[in-house]
């Protein structure tokens, strides 16, 4: 006679079986995170550290990553690099310099970003270039120089845009553009790449306590999304079972400051 009951309780376990190998141990692990030396970028390298990933950061001031390699704790597996993500051949040696040392690359954060907020009459020629260069063409770059090492790893790429990518507001046409931009280019891209069994999504956080803007982080930021939060974030999805993608995720303050 055929058991019915017993088939249905083997399929449950086989499918518990599935969901647990599934969870990804993210132990040695090699994750690439440009503007990597502050802010977002340095909060999740925190993150994944704690996981037991191996990070490389960048950013285009040795100084400041070397600070930043020491707030990590330094050690065997964390690599700082010098790289201007404006140029195409920078990144590309960056990702030559983690492959030379750790011989794959799982996951790429392009988090390198600036802003400059002026009324489009006064917003000058020289900010809005600089924007579109590091924050539109930066991704592309970090994309190109890395896109055969997450096929062979059947990666993660993820650009870290904002709330200004779907929300347009006055002063921000420089910044807006750049945001848009990232959001549209990394939906296409997860498109394209998605054959190659490689993840791809883009974060959009609201008001995040870094010194983006000349803001300096202060208790007064408390109420404000935390880099660590973004970190976070990042481990969820890499821990995500593989049928599913969040492909675009908005992220905010749970409450706006009260002035």
């Amino acid at each position: 006679m055929f058991n019915t009951g017993l088939v249905q309780k083997n399929i449950f376990i086989i499918n518990q079986t599935l969901l647990i190998n599934y969870m990804i141990d993210l132990t040695d692990k090699i994750a690439y995170i440009t503007g990597g030396s502050k802010g977002i970028g340095l909060g999740v390298a925190k993150k994944l550290l704690e996981e037991g990933m191996k990070v490389a950061i960048s950013g285009r001031n040795k100084s400041s990553l070397d600070t930043a390699v020491q707030q990590l704790g330094g050690g065997p597996n964390v690599l700082a690099l010098v790289s201007d993500v404006t140029k195409l051949e920078n990144e590309q040696n960056a990702v030559a310099k983690i492959i030379e040392k750790w011989g794959k690359l799982d996951v790429v954060l392009a988090n390198a970003g600036v802003g400059h907020f002026a009324p489009i009459d006064e917003l000058s020629e020289k900010d809005w270039h600089q924007m579109m260069d590091i924050n539109l063409n930066g991704v592309f770059h970090t994309l190109k120089a890395s896109v055969d090492q997450l096929k062979n790893s059947k990666g993660y790429y993820i650009t870290l845009a904002s709330l200004a990518g779907t929300n347009f507001f006055a002063t921000a046409a420089g910044y807006n553009a750049t945001k848009f931009g990232v959001v549209g280019f990394t939906q296409a891209v997860m498109l394209d790449l998605r054959k190659y069994d490689i993840k791809v999504s883009t974060i959009m956080p609201g008001s995040v306590a870094t010194h983006f803007n000349n803001n300096e982080p202060s208790p007064k930021d408390a109420w404000k999304i935390q880099p660590e939060d973004i970190g976070e974030l990042v481990i969820d999805l890499l821990k995500m079972h593989p049928r599913t993608l969040p492909s675009k995720i908005e992220v905010r303050p749970s409450r706006p400051d009260k002035k």
